[in-house]
């Protein structure tokens, strides 16, 4: 066992050395206004307000990311010139950590306010009133500036109240982080921590992407979606927004040339580690990802049998049946149906995002794995079953004693690397708002702008997960034998 576990660090080495050896740009961009962008290469998140409004100007190339981080790192790795974003995402002290600075400041200035689904008058009204009645400057001032914390006054939860589901596009100080304790904290966490409260409602934060935040908030699934978002007429046809609680200016990065920082390896594994314990959103990940995993090889496999007992029975529409579903669901990508099922059928269910994910892959591993089973019983001469009939067996002693074992053998190499493939596609589980081992990875990535230590951690990860459910497998087979 060491040595396989020694082969497998081996084989991973060029990966690191690679990591490691990754550079940065060089810098010495210094544009001073919108005019001086021509010619270079913007990078912004998709669905912001800045990929919009630079997609109109044919002198500037986007390079459009799905976080903030990845933003970042594109600048610092040379794939873009410069970094546009909200002026307070990119703090003092990370840009001298980053080898980054602030080009210049836009001269627009926008509303920031959190959006809500079109329809919910209700809710409108209570955040407008307490928005428009709470002073909510020094919760601006505490994290933007670093000012005194105001203490929240007292509230008490009311029994059975729901609570206010809120989701955040980024996951950055001074907007909103996910702290140590795993508290989110920042001026839209507390600003609807407060809300709630004030509601009597408990308060609950997730951290989604721009695309699967919005589809949460307009089926309900989600009541705020936040991140500092700016009110524009476009927005306003598909989402209602609050009251504005602060005004923003763009922010345009660039590498800074004269920066000297540099961090030793052991400071960025203390970074991404034992900062704000870390450490606990990687174990709490991949505790996540094996119960998905699990359950959906589990239930996947007795669904799959099912499918393959439709494919081989006597009657025509049952082996019709079995063709549609398996052409159905190998005919949708895997991330379309997750969210179809999460945000369209499951929806009302009430059924958490875990057990959702869990049906979903059990429903596309069932398509597989019937298909593999069926082909592998099939391999089976029929002679071996027309002997074990003639010997006096009955079908089912002869299916479980002849043929099964023979079919097992010829079938469970595919079945293993189905399983693994489905270890592989709960990385896409994130859009649902779940914290597996990739969303792990985002959120340490997201507060760090570090992509090297997340990212190898949770590659050994999974490259180990995937190692074990062969082996363990492939073990399970020999003894049987």
């Amino acid at each position: 066992m060491i040595q396989s576990i020694k082969k497998i660090l081996f084989s991973l080495l060029p990966l690191m050395l690679l990591f490691a050896c990754s550079g940065g740009a060089e810098g010495g961009l210094d544009p001073h206004s919108e005019e001086e962008l021509s010619g270079l290469t913007l990078t912004t998140t998709a669905g912001s307000y800045y990929q919009a409004k630079y997609e109109q100007r044919g002198d500037v190339k986007l390079f459009l990311t799905n976080s903030e981080s990845d933003a970042v790192q594109a600048v610092r790795q040379g794939l873009a010139d410069v970094y546009v974003s909200d002026e307070v995402m990119l703090t003092a002290a990370d840009q001298q950590r980053l080898g980054m600075r602030q080009a210049f400041r836009g001269e627009e200035c926008f509303d920031v306010a959190f959006a809500i689904r079109k329809g919910n008058d209700e809710l409108a009204r209570q955040m407008n009133a307490f928005i428009a009645s709470v002073p909510l400057d020094g919760i601006t001032e505490h994290w933007i500036h670093g000012g005194p914390e105001v203490e929240e006054p007292p509230y008490k939860i009311k029994p059975g109240a729901k609570p206010l589901r809120c989701i955040c596009a980024v996951n950055l100080s001074p907007v909103c982080f996910l702290g140590e304790g795993g508290e989110w904290q920042g001026i839209d966490a507390d600003v609807l921590r407060r809300f709630a409260h004030s509601q009597g409602r408990p308060f609950e934060m997730s951290f989604q992407e721009v695309s699967a935040g919005v589809i949460a908030v307009q089926t309900g699934q989600a009541d705020v979606f936040s991140g500092f978002l700016f009110i524009t007429e476009e927005r306003k046809k598909s989402m209602d927004f609050t009251l504005p609680y602060y005004r923003c200016h763009p922010g345009y990065f660039v590498a800074d040339a004269n920066s000297t920082s540099r961090m030793s390896g052991g400071e960025r594994l203390k970074m991404n580690l034992l900062t704000e314990n870390r450490w606990r959103l990687i174990t709490d990940g991949l505790v996540e990802t094996l119960i998905i995993t699990v359950f959906s090889i589990l239930l996947g496999t007795a669904l799959g049998a099912g499918v393959c007992a439709c494919r081989r029975s006597r009657r025509k529409w049952l082996r019709k049946s079995a063709d549609v579903y398996s052409d159905f669901i190998n005919g949708i990508p895997t991330l379309v149906l997750l969210l179809i099922m999460f945000y369209v059928v499951l929806a009302s269910s009430g059924l958490s995002a875990t057990v959702v994910a869990v049906i979903t892959f059990a429903l596309c591993f069932a398509s597989s794995s019937g298909n593999i089973f069926d082909n592998a019983i099939s391999s089976v001469p029929v002679g071996q079953t027309e002997a074990g009939l003639s010997l006096g067996f009955t079908p089912l002693q002869t299916f479980t004693g002849i043929v099964f074992p023979q079919a097992l053998q010829k079938g469970m190499p595919l079945y293993i690397g189905e399983c693994v493939s489905l270890l592989k596609g709960t990385s896409i589980v994130g859009y649902i708002a779940i914290a597996d081992l990739t969303r792990a990875s985002d959120l340490i990535r997201s507060r760090t702008f570090d992509a090297l230590i997340p990212l190898l951690i949770v590659t050994i990860l999974y490259f180990l997960l995937a190692w074990l459910i062969r082996k363990g497998l492939s073990l399970l087979v020999t003894k049987r034998q």
